[in-house]
């Protein structure tokens, strides 16, 4: 009867020994071992997530905004006509369609009055359409926040061209003196293109082209009269990828 027993024991020792390796050996293949490159995805993948997130909650703040805007309207706190007319008012001063006046600097330019020829060839003695676009790069530089020619508002896609004597800006034409004002700081934009070796300095000092720069208490911009039209740009969806 013992040994009956014992054999039976010794029957479930052996199954439940087998069960054990069995387990373990599973437990073992299911882990992995982590490695330097797996970190290193697995933290870009945290940090683009990060990213989104960041994303998703600045276009949450927007939408709050708007909607709490739109709630002030209907509480009747502000008139949808005054919000609407402030929102044209900006979109009109961003796009160039309004006069615009304040602080900066008037420039007048000319062709060299002298006779006598100072440069390689009598062309350098004119003022040429690279000349005007390099003054109104100094005083982009420089913060201006409105350009004229001429009376003419330079705009982002106002072209300047030579046609002879005279500029194409804005499809009209323009000749000289070429009166270039600007709205900003009004020592700023002075420096920019008055300064030693800056580009008005050396058409001055170099080419003798007439160039005369002066600081206005205030200046007037004229709106831009043209239209703008786009043939290929199109407005991009918020969900378009």
């Amino acid at each position: 009867m013992k040994n009956k027993n014992k054999f039976i024991i010794g029957i479930f020792s052996i199954i439940i020994g087998i069960t054990i390796a069995i387990q373990l050996k599973a437990n073992v293949e299911a882990y992995v071992p982590a490695t330097i490159q797996s970190i290193q995805d697995t933290l870009k993948e945290i940090d683009i997530v990060k990213s989104e997130i960041n994303e998703l909650n600045k276009i949450i703040e927007e939408r709050e905004e708007e909607l709490k805007t739109l709630e002030q309207i209907a509480e009747g706190d502000e008139n949808i006509i005054e919000v609407l007319n402030s929102e044209k008012q900006k979109i009109m001063i961003n796009s160039g369609y309004t006069k615009l006046e304040g602080p900066g600097i008037s420039i007048k330019m000319y062709d060299n009055p002298d006779s006598e020829v100072v440069g390689f060839d009598i062309d350098d003695d004119i003022i040429h359409d690279l000349d005007i676009l390099n003054i109104l790069n100094d005083l982009r530089i420089a913060g201006a926040e409105a350009i004229s020619i001429n009376g003419q508002r330079v705009m982002s896609t106002s072209e300047i061209k030579c046609h002879g004597p005279i500029l194409r800006i804005n499809d009209k034409s323009v000749g000289t003196p070429f009166i270039i004002e600007a709205i900003g700081d009004p020592q700023l934009l002075m420096a920019s293109v008055n300064a030693p070796n800056t580009y008005g300095q050396i058409l001055k000092n170099v080419y003798y082209i007439g160039f005369e720069p002066k600081i206005e208490d205030k200046v007037t911009i004229p709106a831009y009269d043209g239209d703008f039209t786009f043939t290929y740009a199109k407005p991009k969806g918020e969900g378009d990828i």
